[in-house]
């Protein structure tokens, strides 16, 4: 049977995350398919194409949970902690292709292309620029609002989705128990990456200087 279009893509997002961009072959993705590499080409003409497709399938996921969490009612620091989540569970969930996500990034640093996949890459880095203003828009909200403190919007936002990047380097799938524990998760990164940037209360303030005066 010929292994659909969306099948291809979770198969070469499965070795390009387990092999790399370069160490990976469209025989690799075929084996994966239990299919020949010609059922591949009939979809993907060369390798890189297929990772420029499973790239882009990876921000559309992280837009598609991203999205509806930013239109949420709530102060700032509460719609930023929404967003935050979302981008977390989201990467916790597809793991995969949020890897390819991440090389993409380092290949646009640092890869050899060609001017044409270099064009390909500049829109698919571009997306990723745009998803990074998402948060900024809603971080430069929170701070207006008093919700979070007098903080570089920028670097803040740098810190807080490299926080939840991160963790496609420890994060291990095959130890998951489910959903809830994916959830859990999420929620203690979040947690502890939005303690660092929340605005404290003044009282709270006060009282912690008066500790340190007597100490």
């Amino acid at each position: 049977m010929t292994p659909s279009k969306q099948e291809i893509l979770h198969m070469a997002a499965e070795c390009f995350m387990e092999q790399g961009f370069h160490a990976t072959s469209i025989d690799d993705v075929a084996r994966r398919l239990g299919a020949t590499k010609g059922r591949v080409y009939h979809h993907y003409p060369s390798k890189i194409e297929l990772f420029f497709d499973v790239h882009r399938a990876g921000m559309e996921l992280l837009f598609s949970a991203v999205e509806p969490a930013s239109k949420l009612e709530g102060d700032g620091i509460t719609i930023l902690t929404a967003m935050l989540h979302a981008h977390a569970m989201a990467v916790l969930e597809h793991h995969t292709f949020e890897s390819v996500v991440a090389q993409g990034v380092q290949m646009h640093r640092f890869g050899a292309t060609t001017p044409t996949q270099r064009t390909i890459l500049d829109e698919l880095i571009n997306s990723r620029d745009q998803f990074e203003a998402m948060f900024k828009k809603a971080a430069m909200a929170a701070r207006k609002d008093g919700t979070l403190a007098n903080v570089d919007i920028s670097v803040a936002v740098k810190t807080l989705l490299g926080g939840i990047q991160w963790s496609l380097i420890w994060y291990r799938p095959e130890a998951d128990t489910g959903p809830r524990s994916r959830r859990v998760l999420a929620d203690q990164m979040v947690k502890t990456l939005v303690d660092g940037v929340k605005a404290r209360a003044e009282g709270a303030t006060r009282s912690a200087r008066g500790a340190k005066a007597k100490a």
